[in-house]
């Protein structure tokens, strides 16, 4: 069994040499089958301590491998401890992780990767992914990240770039887009794609729902530090929620299509959100969209239909859609309703996405089997990217053209510190510019 090099000495990792075995599982599109090395500690390293950091590193943990939490890190010391002290209490000696494996600041991932890890889980506020990755890529990781991996072209190219020497290096990469490992969306999928509508003739997607968290600005904070912790708001930070939150079914319908948009053209705004007069947090609500309607198409002329909005008190639905020439499909109740013939149901067990994807990977790296879902991963955050160029400009956008971008949202991520400006100011009254359509550039 051949090692993979890292430059951490002790590590011997689980999955040597390998031979290509092909795509054993919709969900993994590249698998690669080795030699188990049973028993072996896997040593975890946790960047990003938020609920799905927390969430991610719980259901890592959750495996029935042998897996250690042995670092963590965040930009604020007290999220760190939060996570150490919670994911104690619930695995007692699994979390190794004491003051000295604690880590804090914009540097503290590099500590972390340092710290003799063989997985890291990357769930920071999806700017720093880009960023992230490429380092845990360098230093030889298997690697766990969170979606969107990214907010903007250029760091989606990056990420792109990263995951080609990921393949080279022979490094596990998986996405949190669970969807892709729930047994039922697997057969919905499957169904559909083996022609149980027909002919796909067109897609809908949504994301609608009340909203998420705020995090009110505090006194004592810099502007940098109130950006850091209410980031969800912030496009540097956050890609706004067609990217943060309507990825998943934007994920959904390329996967069902095996393919990724090539344009798209849309409209949006802030109907409620940042409006004083109508919104009591209008301060602490940033610079994002409160509603989105993208029209994607693909190159074979389909379209897709996707809606996402904040708004409370509206229509609410998380799910989508597949119309066919022969019947239709709710992909997200698992569903199909032929023309002719019986209707079909997913009947099987339903499963926590959360925690199967977290399961798969630990199995896999246990037994040798690398898998790597980064393109996949970084191609349809470009298309939750892509809506948003669409919507913030007003006008078509092209995947090329939100790709290849030079627009930048943080152009010196790597260099900020503490003692950094914020990116984007409020004005005199607290609030924040937010993109005008017909007016804002985006590529």
């Amino acid at each position: 069994m051949k090692d993979i090099e890292t430059n951490v000495s002790r590590r011997k990792f689980i999955g040597g040499t390998a031979t290509i075995a092909g795509a054993a599982a919709i969900s993994f599109p590249a698998v690669v089958q080795g030699q188990a090395a049973k028993g072996e500690t896997i040593r975890v390293g946790l960047i990003g301590c938020g609920g799905r950091g927390t969430g991610a590193a719980s259901q890592i943990m959750n495996s029935p491998h042998n897996t250690k939490l042995v670092a963590v890190a965040d930009a604020f010391m007290d999220k760190a401890q939060g996570t150490v002290n919670r994911l104690k209490k619930q695995y007692g000696k699994k979390v190794l992780v004491d003051e000295g494996s604690m880590f804090a600041g914009f540097d503290a991932y590099k500590k972390v990767m340092s710290h003799g890890v063989d997985l890291v889980a990357i769930a920071t506020p999806p700017g720093f992914r880009p960023l992230h990755f490429e380092h845990a890529v360098n230093n030889g990781l298997h690697v766990f990240m969170e979606k969107p991996v990214g907010v903007d072209g250029p760091g989606i190219r990056k990420v792109l770039a990263a995951n080609k020497i990921a393949k080279e290096k022979n490094l596990l990469v998986a996405v949190g887009l669970q969807r892709r490992h729930q047994p039922n969306y697997m057969e919905t999928i499957k169904r559909l794609q083996d022609g149980a509508i027909g002919d796909i003739l067109y897609m809908r997607a949504f994301w609608n729902g009340g909203g998420v968290w705020t995090r009110p600005r505090q006194a004592d904070q810099t502007e940098l530090q109130y950006q850091m912790r209410n980031w969800y708001y912030f496009n540097w930070l956050c890609g706004d929620h067609i990217c943060e939150q309507h990825i998943h079914n934007l994920d959904v319908i390329n996967w069902l299509k095996g393919d990724y948009p090539v344009e798209a053209n849309g409209q949006g705004g802030r109907e409620v959100r940042g409006n004083p007069a109508n919104d009591p947090g209008a301060k602490d609500h940033g610079e994002i969209f409160d509603h989105h309607f993208v029209e994607y198409k693909y190159a074979d002329g389909t379209r897709m239909y996707s809606q996402c909005r904040h708004i409370k008190g509206c229509f609410n639905s998380v799910s989508e859609h597949a119309y066919g020439s022969k019947g239709e499909s709710d992909i997200n109740r698992s569903t199909i309703m032929p023309k002719q013939g019986d209707p079909w149901r997913f009947r099987g067990k339903n499963v926590s996405g959360h925690q199967q994807e977290q399961l798969d990977l630990v199995d896999a790296l246990a037994k040798g089997e690398i898998y790597n879902e980064g393109d996949y991963g970084a191609m349809s955050t470009l298309t939750s990217i892509l809506g948003r160029y669409a919507t913030y400009s007003g006008k078509s956008v092209t995947m090329d053209q939100a790709l290849n971008t030079k627009v930048e949202l943080c152009p010196d991520l790597d260099k900020l510190t503490w003692n950094s400006d914020a990116p984007i100011k409020p004005d005199a009254n607290g609030l924040y510019n937010a993109p005008v359509p017909g007016k804002s550039r985006v590529v």
